[in-house]
Protein backbone atom coordinates (compact mmCIF):
# COMPACT_ATOMS: atom_id res chain seq x y z
CA UNK A 1 0.00 0.00 0.00
CA UNK A 2 2.75 2.49 1.01
CA UNK A 3 4.64 1.77 -2.39
CA UNK A 4 1.51 2.11 -4.37
CA UNK A 5 -0.04 5.71 -2.89
CA UNK A 6 2.93 7.83 -4.40
CA UNK A 7 2.85 6.29 -7.72
CA UNK A 8 -0.99 7.09 -7.49
CA UNK A 9 -0.33 10.42 -6.19
CA UNK A 10 2.40 11.40 -9.11
CA UNK A 11 -0.20 9.48 -11.66
CA UNK A 12 -2.70 11.99 -10.38
CA UNK A 13 -0.41 15.34 -10.36
CA UNK A 14 0.51 14.29 -14.03
CA UNK A 15 -3.17 14.16 -15.30
CA UNK A 16 -3.74 17.60 -13.65
CA UNK A 17 -1.03 19.27 -15.05
CA UNK A 18 -2.01 17.55 -18.62
CA UNK A 19 -5.80 18.96 -18.02
CA UNK A 20 -4.15 22.67 -17.23
CA UNK A 21 -1.69 22.48 -19.65
CA UNK A 22 -4.84 21.44 -22.76
CA UNK A 23 -6.87 24.37 -21.02
CA UNK A 24 -4.39 27.21 -20.90
CA UNK A 25 -3.27 26.30 -24.69
CA UNK A 26 -6.98 26.27 -25.35
CA UNK A 27 -7.39 29.91 -23.83
CA UNK A 28 -4.33 31.30 -25.48
CA UNK A 29 -5.49 29.85 -29.19
CA UNK A 30 -9.17 31.01 -28.30
CA UNK A 31 -7.37 34.31 -27.60
CA UNK A 32 -4.95 34.85 -29.95
CA UNK A 33 -7.49 34.19 -32.20
CA UNK A 34 -10.20 36.63 -30.99
CA UNK A 35 -6.77 39.33 -31.13
CA UNK A 36 -6.52 38.41 -34.33
CA UNK A 37 -10.21 38.77 -35.53
CA UNK A 38 -10.38 42.03 -33.84
CA UNK A 39 -6.75 44.07 -34.79
CA UNK A 40 -8.18 45.83 -37.63
CA UNK A 41 -10.56 47.42 -34.87
CA UNK A 42 -8.31 48.36 -32.46
CA UNK A 43 -6.57 51.54 -33.75
CA UNK A 44 -10.39 52.67 -34.84
CA UNK A 45 -11.41 52.01 -31.07
CA UNK A 46 -8.24 53.73 -29.63
CA UNK A 47 -8.60 56.48 -31.62
CA UNK A 48 -12.81 56.69 -30.81
CA UNK A 49 -11.79 56.42 -26.95
CA UNK A 50 -9.49 59.31 -27.34
CA UNK A 51 -11.94 61.48 -29.44
CA UNK A 52 -14.81 60.33 -26.47
CA UNK A 53 -12.53 61.33 -23.51
CA UNK A 54 -11.33 64.51 -25.01
CA UNK A 55 -14.88 66.19 -26.29
CA UNK A 56 -16.76 64.87 -23.54
CA UNK A 57 -17.57 68.34 -22.37
CA UNK A 58 -18.49 69.70 -25.30
CA UNK A 59 -20.97 66.76 -25.62
CA UNK A 60 -22.41 67.32 -21.88
CA UNK A 61 -23.00 70.92 -23.25
CA UNK A 62 -24.35 69.69 -26.36
CA UNK A 63 -26.90 67.07 -24.61
CA UNK A 64 -27.77 69.58 -22.13
CA UNK A 65 -29.31 71.62 -25.12
CA UNK A 66 -31.41 69.03 -26.57
CA UNK A 67 -32.70 67.98 -23.46
CA UNK A 68 -30.54 65.06 -21.49
CA UNK A 69 -31.21 63.02 -24.61
CA UNK A 70 -27.90 61.83 -25.45
CA UNK A 71 -29.04 59.64 -28.06
CA UNK A 72 -30.44 62.44 -30.34
CA UNK A 73 -26.82 64.73 -28.87
CA UNK A 74 -24.95 61.67 -29.71
CA UNK A 75 -26.63 61.84 -33.54
CA UNK A 76 -25.68 65.60 -34.09
CA UNK A 77 -22.16 65.30 -32.42
CA UNK A 78 -21.60 62.17 -35.33
CA UNK A 79 -22.62 64.28 -38.18
CA UNK A 80 -21.39 67.71 -36.99
CA UNK A 81 -17.70 66.25 -36.28
CA UNK A 82 -17.70 64.13 -39.31
CA UNK A 83 -18.50 66.91 -41.62
CA UNK A 84 -15.95 69.07 -39.47
CA UNK A 85 -13.37 66.06 -41.19
CA UNK A 86 -14.63 65.57 -44.30
CA UNK A 87 -14.75 69.35 -45.75
CA UNK A 88 -11.39 70.15 -44.79
CA UNK A 89 -9.49 66.91 -45.85
CA UNK A 90 -11.25 67.02 -49.30
CA UNK A 91 -10.63 70.13 -49.71
CA UNK A 92 -6.88 69.53 -48.99
CA UNK A 93 -6.68 66.65 -51.16
CA UNK A 94 -8.64 68.41 -54.34
CA UNK A 95 -5.46 71.40 -53.54
CA UNK A 96 -2.93 68.75 -54.33
CA UNK A 97 -4.74 66.93 -56.85
CA UNK A 98 -5.93 69.83 -59.12
CA UNK A 99 -2.16 71.18 -58.87
CA UNK A 100 -0.15 67.63 -59.96
CA UNK A 101 -3.18 67.37 -62.36
CA UNK A 102 -2.64 71.03 -64.00
CA UNK A 103 1.27 70.40 -63.64
CA UNK A 104 0.99 66.94 -65.95
CA UNK A 105 -1.71 68.37 -68.44
CA UNK A 106 0.54 71.32 -69.34
CA UNK A 107 3.68 68.94 -69.51
CA UNK A 108 1.91 66.74 -72.06
CA UNK A 109 0.06 69.97 -73.84
CA UNK A 110 4.07 71.83 -73.86
CA UNK A 111 2.06 74.92 -72.69
CA UNK A 112 3.65 75.12 -69.16
CA UNK A 113 5.50 77.99 -68.73
CA UNK A 114 7.84 78.87 -65.50
CA UNK A 115 8.05 82.02 -65.07
CA UNK A 116 11.94 83.30 -64.29
CA UNK A 117 13.56 83.67 -60.45
CA UNK A 118 13.93 86.94 -59.17
CA UNK A 119 17.81 87.71 -58.25
CA UNK A 120 16.75 87.91 -54.19
CA UNK A 121 16.03 83.78 -54.79
CA UNK A 122 19.79 83.47 -54.11
CA UNK A 123 19.71 85.34 -51.17
CA UNK A 124 18.03 82.32 -49.74
CA UNK A 125 19.80 80.47 -47.21
CA UNK A 126 21.83 77.76 -47.91
CA UNK A 127 19.99 76.46 -50.82
CA UNK A 128 19.55 79.58 -52.57
CA UNK A 129 22.18 79.23 -55.46
CA UNK A 130 20.92 75.85 -56.34
CA UNK A 131 17.21 76.62 -56.27
CA UNK A 132 18.08 79.83 -58.25
CA UNK A 133 20.05 77.74 -60.79
CA UNK A 134 17.39 74.93 -61.27
CA UNK A 135 14.20 77.38 -61.36
CA UNK A 136 16.25 79.45 -64.10
CA UNK A 137 17.00 76.25 -66.50
CA UNK A 138 13.04 75.46 -66.20
CA UNK A 139 12.24 78.86 -66.92
CA UNK A 140 14.88 78.61 -70.11
CA UNK A 141 14.83 74.92 -71.11
CA UNK A 142 11.55 73.15 -69.43
CA UNK A 143 12.27 70.23 -71.37
CA UNK A 144 16.18 69.75 -70.35
CA UNK A 145 14.95 70.36 -66.61
CA UNK A 146 12.43 67.88 -66.68
CA UNK A 147 15.16 65.54 -67.95
CA UNK A 148 17.74 66.68 -65.61
CA UNK A 149 15.42 65.93 -62.43
CA UNK A 150 13.01 62.93 -64.20
CA UNK A 151 14.08 60.60 -61.39
CA UNK A 152 13.04 63.18 -58.53
CA UNK A 153 9.86 64.05 -60.56
CA UNK A 154 8.77 60.40 -60.53
CA UNK A 155 9.81 59.82 -56.68
CA UNK A 156 7.59 62.62 -55.87
CA UNK A 157 4.68 61.56 -57.75
CA UNK A 158 4.98 58.37 -55.92
CA UNK A 159 5.17 59.96 -52.70
CA UNK A 160 1.96 62.62 -53.57
CA UNK A 161 0.04 59.24 -54.42
CA UNK A 162 1.34 57.69 -51.07
CA UNK A 163 0.35 60.41 -49.47
CA UNK A 164 -3.44 60.86 -50.89
CA UNK A 165 -3.93 57.17 -50.67
CA UNK A 166 -2.61 57.50 -46.89
CA UNK A 167 -5.12 60.66 -46.35
CA UNK A 168 -8.17 59.00 -47.70
CA UNK A 169 -7.71 56.10 -45.41
CA UNK A 170 -6.67 58.16 -42.52
CA UNK A 171 -10.43 60.02 -43.43
CA UNK A 172 -12.20 56.38 -43.24
CA UNK A 173 -10.64 55.50 -40.11
CA UNK A 174 -11.13 58.57 -38.45
CA UNK A 175 -14.92 58.48 -39.76
CA UNK A 176 -15.53 55.39 -37.97
CA UNK A 177 -13.61 56.17 -34.80
CA UNK A 178 -15.97 59.60 -34.82
CA UNK A 179 -19.01 57.12 -35.24
CA UNK A 180 -17.80 54.43 -32.30
CA UNK A 181 -17.20 57.58 -30.07
CA UNK A 182 -20.76 59.35 -30.52
CA UNK A 183 -22.31 55.20 -28.85
CA UNK A 184 -19.34 55.98 -25.89
CA UNK A 185 -20.50 59.30 -25.14
CA UNK A 186 -24.18 58.23 -25.22
CA UNK A 187 -23.32 55.41 -22.84
CA UNK A 188 -20.37 57.50 -20.95
CA UNK A 189 -21.72 56.45 -17.81
CA UNK A 190 -21.85 52.80 -18.25
CA UNK A 191 -18.16 53.27 -20.17
CA UNK A 192 -16.82 54.81 -16.95
CA UNK A 193 -17.69 52.28 -14.41
CA UNK A 194 -16.59 49.33 -16.91
CA UNK A 195 -13.18 51.07 -16.81
CA UNK A 196 -12.89 51.49 -12.97
CA UNK A 197 -14.16 48.28 -12.88
CA UNK A 198 -11.41 46.81 -14.91
CA UNK A 199 -8.99 48.73 -13.82
CA UNK A 200 -9.98 47.86 -10.11
CA UNK A 201 -9.52 44.05 -11.16
CA UNK A 202 -6.17 44.69 -12.61
CA UNK A 203 -4.66 46.98 -9.76
CA UNK A 204 -7.14 47.27 -6.87
CA UNK A 205 -8.47 50.41 -5.67
CA UNK A 206 -4.95 52.42 -7.17
CA UNK A 207 -5.81 50.61 -10.18
CA UNK A 208 -9.27 52.33 -10.03
CA UNK A 209 -7.88 55.65 -9.43
CA UNK A 210 -6.10 55.99 -12.73
CA UNK A 211 -9.34 56.45 -14.67
CA UNK A 212 -8.57 59.96 -13.66
CA UNK A 213 -4.84 59.96 -14.79
CA UNK A 214 -5.77 58.61 -18.08
CA UNK A 215 -8.50 60.73 -18.82
CA UNK A 216 -6.50 64.00 -18.03
CA UNK A 217 -3.68 63.15 -19.57
CA UNK A 218 -5.92 62.57 -23.06
CA UNK A 219 -7.42 66.11 -22.76
CA UNK A 220 -4.28 67.59 -21.83
CA UNK A 221 -2.97 65.90 -25.32
CA UNK A 222 -5.23 66.23 -27.32
CA UNK A 223 -5.97 69.54 -26.41
CA UNK A 224 -2.85 71.19 -25.90
CA UNK A 225 -1.22 69.41 -28.54
CA UNK A 226 -3.66 68.35 -31.38
CA UNK A 227 -5.88 70.91 -30.92
CA UNK A 228 -3.62 73.69 -31.09
CA UNK A 229 -1.62 71.91 -34.22
CA UNK A 230 -5.03 71.79 -35.97
CA UNK A 231 -5.88 75.54 -35.39
CA UNK A 232 -2.39 76.12 -36.41
CA UNK A 233 -2.49 74.20 -39.96
CA UNK A 234 -6.16 75.42 -40.57
CA UNK A 235 -4.44 79.24 -39.88
CA UNK A 236 -2.27 78.63 -42.16
CA UNK A 237 -3.89 76.66 -44.80
CA UNK A 238 -6.57 79.40 -44.88
CA UNK A 239 -3.52 82.14 -45.42
CA UNK A 240 -1.90 79.91 -48.34
CA UNK A 241 -5.13 79.25 -50.01
CA UNK A 242 -5.98 83.08 -49.79
CA UNK A 243 -2.93 83.95 -52.04
CA UNK A 244 -3.16 80.73 -53.82
CA UNK A 245 -0.27 78.88 -52.95
CA UNK A 246 0.25 76.11 -55.44
CA UNK A 247 -0.62 72.80 -54.08
CA UNK A 248 -1.89 74.47 -50.26
CA UNK A 249 -3.32 71.37 -49.08
CA UNK A 250 0.52 69.56 -49.10
CA UNK A 251 1.74 72.35 -46.86
CA UNK A 252 -0.91 72.87 -44.50
CA UNK A 253 -0.55 68.90 -43.67
CA UNK A 254 3.64 69.45 -43.28
CA UNK A 255 2.13 72.31 -40.55
CA UNK A 256 0.22 70.26 -38.84
CA UNK A 257 2.95 67.52 -39.01
CA UNK A 258 5.50 69.65 -37.61
CA UNK A 259 2.98 71.77 -35.06
CA UNK A 260 2.04 68.38 -33.25
CA UNK A 261 5.97 67.38 -32.81
CA UNK A 262 5.95 71.23 -31.08
CA UNK A 263 7.83 72.58 -34.34
CA UNK A 264 7.08 76.38 -35.17
CA UNK A 265 5.17 76.71 -38.46
CA UNK A 266 7.42 78.85 -39.70
CA UNK A 267 9.37 75.76 -41.14
CA UNK A 268 7.14 75.54 -43.77
CA UNK A 269 5.79 79.34 -43.77
CA UNK A 270 9.26 80.62 -44.18
CA UNK A 271 10.07 79.28 -47.45
CA UNK A 272 6.65 80.12 -48.86
CA UNK A 273 7.04 83.44 -47.79
CA UNK A 274 10.40 84.09 -49.76
CA UNK A 275 8.37 82.42 -52.42
CA UNK A 276 5.55 85.20 -52.49
CA UNK A 277 8.09 87.56 -52.47
CA UNK A 278 9.39 86.19 -55.45
CA UNK A 279 6.48 85.37 -57.04
CA UNK A 280 3.62 87.74 -56.24
CA UNK A 281 3.98 91.47 -57.22
CA UNK A 282 1.40 93.14 -55.39
CA UNK A 283 3.64 93.55 -52.31
CA UNK A 284 0.65 94.47 -50.09
CA UNK A 285 -0.67 91.35 -50.13
CA UNK A 286 2.70 90.20 -49.49
CA UNK A 287 3.54 91.49 -46.74
CA UNK A 288 -0.14 90.80 -45.20
CA UNK A 289 0.71 87.23 -45.94
CA UNK A 290 3.97 87.29 -44.43
CA UNK A 291 2.31 89.25 -40.87
CA UNK A 292 -0.50 86.29 -41.03
CA UNK A 293 2.56 83.45 -40.98
CA UNK A 294 4.36 84.94 -37.98
CA UNK A 295 1.03 85.26 -36.16
CA UNK A 296 0.60 81.49 -36.81
CA UNK A 297 3.89 80.29 -35.81
CA UNK A 298 3.60 82.10 -32.75
CA UNK A 299 -0.50 81.74 -32.06
CA UNK A 300 0.53 78.65 -29.69
CA UNK A 301 1.30 80.83 -26.71
CA UNK A 302 -1.69 81.93 -26.44
CA UNK A 303 -3.94 79.26 -27.77
CA UNK A 304 -2.43 77.22 -24.96
CA UNK A 305 -3.71 78.74 -21.93
CA UNK A 306 -6.88 79.19 -23.65
CA UNK A 307 -7.31 75.56 -24.47
CA UNK A 308 -5.55 74.35 -20.94
CA UNK A 309 -5.17 77.24 -18.64
CA UNK A 310 -1.93 75.94 -17.64
CA UNK A 311 1.08 74.26 -19.29
CA UNK A 312 1.21 70.84 -20.52
CA UNK A 313 3.14 68.32 -18.16
CA UNK A 314 4.27 66.40 -20.79
CA UNK A 315 7.53 66.77 -21.45
CA UNK A 316 7.95 67.19 -25.51
CA UNK A 317 10.62 64.28 -26.32
CA UNK A 318 7.28 61.75 -25.26
CA UNK A 319 5.08 63.44 -27.45
CA UNK A 320 7.85 63.55 -30.56
CA UNK A 321 9.00 60.03 -29.96
CA UNK A 322 5.21 58.73 -29.76
CA UNK A 323 3.64 60.64 -32.65
CA UNK A 324 6.95 59.79 -34.73
CA UNK A 325 6.61 56.12 -33.47
CA UNK A 326 2.61 55.91 -34.25
CA UNK A 327 3.61 57.95 -38.02
CA UNK A 328 5.75 54.85 -38.98
CA UNK A 329 3.67 52.73 -37.49
CA UNK A 330 -0.14 53.59 -38.41
CA UNK A 331 -0.05 56.34 -41.04
CA UNK A 332 -1.11 60.10 -40.48
CA UNK A 333 -4.02 59.24 -37.59
CA UNK A 334 -0.80 57.08 -35.51
CA UNK A 335 0.60 60.87 -35.32
CA UNK A 336 -2.45 61.62 -33.34
CA UNK A 337 -3.02 58.44 -31.43
CA UNK A 338 0.87 57.49 -30.73
CA UNK A 339 1.72 60.92 -29.26
CA UNK A 340 -1.30 60.41 -27.20
CA UNK A 341 -1.03 56.60 -26.13
CA UNK A 342 2.95 57.43 -25.39
CA UNK A 343 1.67 60.39 -23.27
CA UNK A 344 -0.77 57.82 -21.36
CA UNK A 345 1.86 55.12 -20.62
CA UNK A 346 4.19 57.93 -19.71
CA UNK A 347 2.07 59.28 -16.77
CA UNK A 348 0.88 55.77 -15.59
CA UNK A 349 5.04 55.13 -15.37
CA UNK A 350 5.72 58.31 -13.25
CA UNK A 351 2.49 57.45 -11.37
CA UNK A 352 3.88 53.87 -10.58
CA UNK A 353 7.52 55.02 -9.37
CA UNK A 354 5.61 57.79 -7.34
CA UNK A 355 3.99 55.28 -5.59
CA UNK A 356 6.40 53.22 -5.57
CA UNK A 357 8.55 55.92 -3.72
CA UNK A 358 6.01 56.80 -1.46
CA UNK A 359 5.88 53.17 0.27
CA UNK A 360 9.71 52.90 0.13
CA UNK A 361 9.68 56.18 2.19
CA UNK A 362 6.96 54.82 4.43
CA UNK A 363 8.45 51.61 4.90
CA UNK A 364 11.79 53.44 5.89
CA UNK A 365 9.70 56.10 8.22
CA UNK A 366 10.05 53.66 11.60
CA UNK A 367 14.16 53.25 11.28
CA UNK A 368 14.77 57.11 12.07
CA UNK A 369 14.40 56.65 15.90
CA UNK A 370 16.08 53.86 15.85
CA UNK A 371 19.15 55.00 14.22
CA UNK A 372 18.51 58.19 16.64
CA UNK A 373 18.81 55.83 19.22
CA UNK A 374 21.47 54.30 18.44
CA UNK A 375 23.60 57.00 17.83
CA UNK A 376 22.60 58.47 21.19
Amino acid sequence: MESTYPAAQKKRILDMSVEVAIRLTAVAVVALWCLEIFQPFILPIVWAIILAVALAKPFGKLAALVGGRRGIAATIFALATIGAIVVPTFLVVDSVAQSTMEVGQQLEAETLRVPPARESVRDWPLVGDRIYDAWNLAATNLDAAVARFTPQIRALGRWLLEMIRGLLGSLVTTILALIIAAFMLAYAEGGVKLSRSTLRRLGGEQGAGMVTTIGATIRSVTLGVLGIALVQASMGGLGMALVHVPAWGLWTLLILFFAVLQLPPLIVLGPIILWAFSAIDNVAIVLVFAAWSLLVSVSDTFLKPLFLGRGLSIPMPVILIGAIGGLIMYGLIGLFVGAVVLAVGYELFRAWMQEGGEMMSTAGAPAAPTEAADGD
